[in-house]
């Protein structure tokens, strides 16, 4: 018994050992495929657009507290992530739902009510966004009605996207694994993937992230640490 012990030691020691000698350059492949976009899921590429979205929620609602607060406020505070929320949000992110993913579920009566919802509101917001983008230049922001109205805008679109999105990643996007096949599934990312590099180049998303840290850093809630209850 004794021999059979070292023996089954000895087997499992070099078995550990010829493991630790896969070659670096196929770990280092391995690494890459997995930190790749090409295995980003579909939903999950939307769901962290969603992230986007979120700090740009919050980036509205530093400006309408300066607002509130009679401070100093740039009209850029507005128009910088308005502009963000027009090319990443609306006129890529919602454009890849409403030609890609909610015909899914539409073609197979899931969701139908949802999804006639969400896309109502894809349109509301892009009328709130023409809003806030129309008075936040430095002409008409001087005007205390401009103001007002970019306000009673931002406040809108917070309340409205905060369930919007919310409501996608608990209930559409999870689901959307039950509805097609894995096969479709890939072929939707690869073809987000395309869509992203022709509007926003390589690495597009990570583009638009530094992009939303640039905004957040002037406006000095760049710091996570900050939101910490003391």
């Amino acid at each position: 018994m004794a021999d059979d012990r070292r023996g089954f030691l000895a087997a499992t020691t070099a078995i550990g050992i010829s493991a630790l000698a896969v070659p670096i350059s196929r770990i280092s492949a391995d690494e890459s495929d997995a930190n790749g976009a090409e295995d980003v899921s579909a939903s999950e590429d939307l769901m962290r657009e969603h992230g986007v979205l979120n700090r740009v929620l919050l980036i509205f609602e530093e400006g309408l507290r300066r607002i509130q607060n009679k401070g100093d406020v740039s009209p850029d505070v507005f128009q910088a992530p308005a502009m963000l929320v027009r090319k990443f949000v609306e006129d890529y992110h919602e454009k890849l739902e409403e030609n890609f993913i909610f015909p899914e579920f539409e073609k197979q009566g899931k969701f139908v009510e949802l999804v006639k919802v969400l896309r109502e509101q894809h349109q509301a917001g892009r009328r709130v966004t023409d809003i806030i983008l129309r008075n936040a230049v430095a002409d008409r922001f001087r005007k205390e009605d401009a103001r007002t109205e970019i306000a009673a805008s931002c406040q809108a679109f917070i309340r409205m996207y905060r369930p919007h999105e919310a409501r996608e990643d608990t209930v559409l996007f999870p689901a959307l694994h039950k509805i097609i096949s894995k096969k479709r599934m890939d072929e939707l990312g690869e073809q987000f993937e395309r869509e992203e590099d022709r509007l926003f180049g390589d690495e597009g998303f990570e583009k638009t992230v530094d992009q939303v840290a640039v905004i957040e850093k002037q406006l000095g809630i760049y710091d996570l640490s900050q939101f910490t209850p003391k």
